[in-house]
């Protein structure tokens, strides 16, 4: 439609509102977001639950060449950041599942 402007996709940064807004504002925004870790009391991160992955299981994938070599770049730990990619996707995916 002419006219509109398409929302960013929820969980996505608008980067365009955000530039114009200014210093100010974002801090006013961050100090109301109660998401925002740093207006959690002292109290409630004293009794905050620490979340402890249940384990690994080996498997044998085979990935695309150039793939794990994007990984590889980034030095030491290249499994540990493409498992962490994996979960973002099965988390993102269980959230657009459970919105249906």
């Amino acid at each position: 439609m002419p006219g509109k402007v398409a929302k960013p996709a929820q969980g996505q940064t608008d980067w365009v509102a955000l530039r114009a807004m200014s210093e100010d504002e974002i801090e006013r925004m961050a100090v109301e977001d109660a998401d925002n870790p740093a207006t959690v009391s002292d109290d409630a991160w004293a009794h905050a639950t620490v979340y402890v992955p249940t384990g690994k299981t080996a498997i044998h994938a085979t990935f695309d060449r150039d793939v794990v070599a994007f990984f590889k770049q980034g030095g030491r730990g290249y499994q540990t950041r493409m498992n962490a990619v994996l979960r973002r996707y099965m988390e993102a995916q269980q959230v657009k599942k459970a919105d249906r």
